[in-house]
C-alpha cells in the first residue's frame, strides 16, 4: 500500500500545503494556543521557536510500541527496523512533569534546514526503519511538511508518525490529511483545572476530543501487516498519572463511546517525577502497582482491549 504524501507530492498537493502552513507562521494558529507571533520574523510563543527548525536527535528508536518497532531483540542484534525517530526542540504544552524536559523546555538541539531534516528521513530508511516518526512534532507542521516535500522527491516511502501531546487544532490536523499515515497522540487528562495547573491549558480535554475525532476520521482504528507492523491508524497513549490526576475513567470512556472500541490504547506505567513534577506533592512519586491496574480494569470494563492485553 501507498503512503498518501507520494499521491499528493506527485500531483502538487504537497506544495500547496507546504505554503498555506507557512503562511500560518506570520501570525501563529497552528495549535490552539493561537499565540499570533510572527514566527517567519523569529517572534515566538508558547513553544519558544521561531523559523528555525530545532532537531535534538535523529535515530532508530527500538522503545516504541512493539507495533512500531518490530522484533527488539532481533532490531539490536542486526541493526534493522526499529521505529526512525525523530525528536523535536520545543512544545505547544510544555508540562510541569515532561519526560523529555530537557528537549521540550530547555529545547536543546541544532538547527536544520527542511532539507536536512529529509536526508535524515532518507538516512533512517536505509537503516531499515520501519517509519519516520516525529516527536512534538505540532509547532513544526510547515517546515516538517516542506521537508517530507523533499524527502519524497529522494526516494522516501515509509509511513510518518505524528506523535503529539493531543493538544491539536483541527484546522491543522485537516491540512496534514494523506500525509501522515499514523496519528499517535497521548491524552493526558480528562479535568480542566488539573490540565491548567501542569500544562495551562484548561481547555485540553475538549480540545483533544476534538483533535482525536479528527485524527480517527483521517486514517481510522490502526492497521497492522502480517508481520505484525503498524502501517495507518490511531495509536492512543495515556499516561497514569499518581492520585489519579489523569482523571483516566472519563478519558477512556470518551474513546471507548465516541472514537471506537477497536481504538489502540496504550496504557502507560512509567511515570516518574521529573523536571519541576518534584515541587508538586500529588506529583512527587512514581504510579503504584493497584492504581495501574484501576485504570487497565477500567479500560477492559469499557470493552477497549488492544494495546494492553
Amino acid at each position: 500500500m501507498e503512503v498518501g504524501y507520494l499521491h499528493l507530492y506527485r500531483n502538487g498537493e504537497l506544495t500547496r500545503r507546504v505554503d498555506v502552513l507557512y503562511k500560518i507562521l506570520e501570525n501563529c494558529t497552528l495549535c490552539p494556543r493561537e499565540c499570533r507571533r510572527n514566527r517567519l520574523k523569529g517572534e515566538r510563543g508558547w513553544c519558544r521557536m521561531g523559523k528555525e527548525l530545532i532537531v535534538s536527535a535523529i535515530h532508530p528508536h527500538f522503545g516504541e510500541e512493539p507495533e512500531l518497532v518490530g522484533n527488539k531483540m532481533v532490531g539490536l542484534l542486526t541493526g534493522k527496523g526499529g521505529s526512525g525517530t525523530i525528536f523535536l526542540a520545543g512544545c505547544n504544552l510544555l508540562c510541569v512533569f515532561c519526560q523529555n524536559w530537557e528537549i521540550s523546555h530547555l529545547c536543546q538541539g541544532k538547527k536544520m534546514s527542511p532539507e536536512e531534516l529529509a536526508e535524515g528521513m532518507i538516512y533512517l530508511q536505509e537503516k531499515g526503519c520501519y517509519n519516520i516518526n516525529f516527536v512534538t512534532p505540532t509547532h513544526f507542521v510547515p517546515q516538517i511538511v516542506k521537508a517530507v516535500e523533499e524527502a519524497a522527491r529522494k526516494g522516501l516511502n515509509l509511513p510518518l508518525v505524528y506523535n503529539c501531546g493531543g493538544y491539536e487544532k483541527v484546522e491543522t490536523l485537516k491540512l496534514l490529511e494523506g500525509i501522515f499515515d499514523i496519528y499517535m497522540p497521548d491524552i493526558k487528562y480528562s479535568n480542566s483545572d488539573v490540565a491548567g495547573k501542569y500544562s495551562g491549558a484548561p481547555d485540553y480535554f475538549e480540545v483533544a476530543k476534538k483533535a482525536l475525532k479528527e485524527m480517527h476520521r483521517q486514517v481510522g482504528d490502526l492497521k497492522i501487516d502480517k508481520n505484525g507492523i503498524a502501517y495507518r491508524g490511531v495509536l492512543v497513549r495515556h499516561l497514569v498519572l499518581p492520585n489519579d490526576l489523569s482523571g483516566s475513567k472519563d478519558i477512556l470512556k470518551f474513546i471507548a463511546e465516541q472514537i471506537s472500541k477497536e481504538t489502540y490504547v496504550n496504557i502507560m506505567d512509567q511515570y516518574h517525577p521529573e523536571y519541576k513534577a518534584l515541587e508538586f506533592e500529588e506529583l512527587n512519586r512514581r504510579i503504584t502497582l493497584s492504581e495501574y491496574e484501576k485504570v487497565m480494569n477500567i479500560a477492559r470494563k469499557f470493552g477497549l482491549h488492544r494495546g494492553f492485553d
